[in-house]
């Protein structure tokens, strides 16, 4: 049996093609462009594939509400061309298969806590860092939505002193963590891209005193059993020693957990299955969708 996967991305869409063992099969990728062009060519690319449903995560904001007649929408998106607009019922509906769809940092979250580095546990938070920065959440083994979906890139944080641009660089809010530590602020604020960068230069404590302040801004809010940080920025392997730090700092011991204070290294952790995350978790998703067929049928 063979089920879709998406990871719709703001640079790239990445499809794949996974197995009820949950092992992706067949990958491929194509730019996001207007979704006029991009959708018809994801479509193409599924057909004749034998998927028997499809699994979707996502960038958003995006409409998750089952019942809505909008469900499966893009909502207000900074993305050219996207917002108010369709993305999983025309694939559902050209394709002829049942569909789910979720943020792609939930569909990431939900790898990790069933596959991954969280498996076994009762919640865990997955972050990406990256263009932008998303979380996903797994609370008492339940994806968290609420009234549309957190949006904790959007999270207000204390600005540092030695940041040369306190204010960051969201179009939306000044001093929120995807203004402050995404990507694309490490490039505005230092000339550079991050990868560019020496593993010594200031970029980098600055970068690990914001990811810290978000990490004790999940633990207080959340109480996650475990922290997961991907994306590409991640990829920067220096910053986890120093996240750790300074969280543990940030801290000062007021949360009394073994886990924290005397295993922070597993506590806040890298993803266990690597960049396979947000696949994974859409191939969940579509195993969900065909589950819920066959219940309903």
């Amino acid at each position: 049996m063979l089920f879709g996967t998406l990871e719709a991305g703001g640079t790239k869409m990445v499809l794949s093609v996974g197995n009820e063992k949950n092992e992706l099969l067949e990958q491929t990728s194509i730019p996001t462009e207007a979704p006029e062009k991009t959708i018809p060519a994801m479509i193409d690319w599924f057909r004749g594939k034998g998927i028997v449903s499809l699994g979707i995560g996502t960038f958003g904001p995006v409409d998750l509400k089952t019942d809505s007649p909008t469900y499966g929408w893009i909502t207000k998106t900074p993305k050219p061309g996207w917002s108010d607009k369709p993305l999983l019922p025309p694939m559902r509906d050209e394709l002829g298969v049942p569909a789910l769809i979720d943020t792609d940092v939930n569909a990431a979250a939900l790898a990790e806590w069933k596959l991954g580095a969280a498996q076994g546990l009762n919640s865990c938070v997955y972050v990406t860092v990256g263009t932008g920065i998303g979380a996903g959440l797994v609370i008492e083994g339940k994806l968290v939505h609420g009234l549309v979906h957190p949006e904790l890139g959007h999270m207000l944080l204390r600005q540092e002193a030695k940041d040369p641009a306190p204010d960051g660089f969201c179009p939306y809010h000044k001093g929120c963590l995807e203004g402050l530590a995404a990507g694309p602020a490490i490039e505005k604020r230092w000339g550079r891209k991050g990868y560019e960068l020496p593993e010594d230069h200031e970029a980098w404590d600055l970068e690990a005193a914001y990811l810290a302040q978000m990490c004790v801004n999940m633990i207080c809010a959340f109480s996650p059993e475990k922290i997961i940080l991907g994306g590409g920025v991640m990829q920067q392997k220096q910053l986890f020693p120093l996240i750790r730090r300074k969280t543990l700092d940030l801290l000062n011991a007021y949360i009394q957990a073994d886990e924290i204070l005397n295993d922070i290294d597993q506590y806040i952790t890298e993803p266990g299955l690597g960049t396979k995350s947000g696949a994974t978790g859409a191939l969940l998703l579509a195993r969900f969708a065909w589950e819920k067929t066959k219940k309903n049928a």
